[in-house]
């Protein structure tokens, strides 16, 4: 069963690289990447 989950893993892993190296997916990355750093800098850490 091991083998199966690692065989899985590596599928979406390539999956993922491969759509991100795609132009138009890398703007949408990008563009989700600032609205995360957006909302965590207004946060002060206690």
């Amino acid at each position: 069963m091991k083998i199966l989950r690692t065989v899985a893993a590596v599928g979406i892993a390539k999956k993922l690289v491969t759509e991100a190296r795609k132009p138009e997916n890398q703007a949408k990355i990008k563009a989700a990447s600032e609205k995360l750093k957006s909302r965590t800098r207004g946060r002060r850490p206690s």
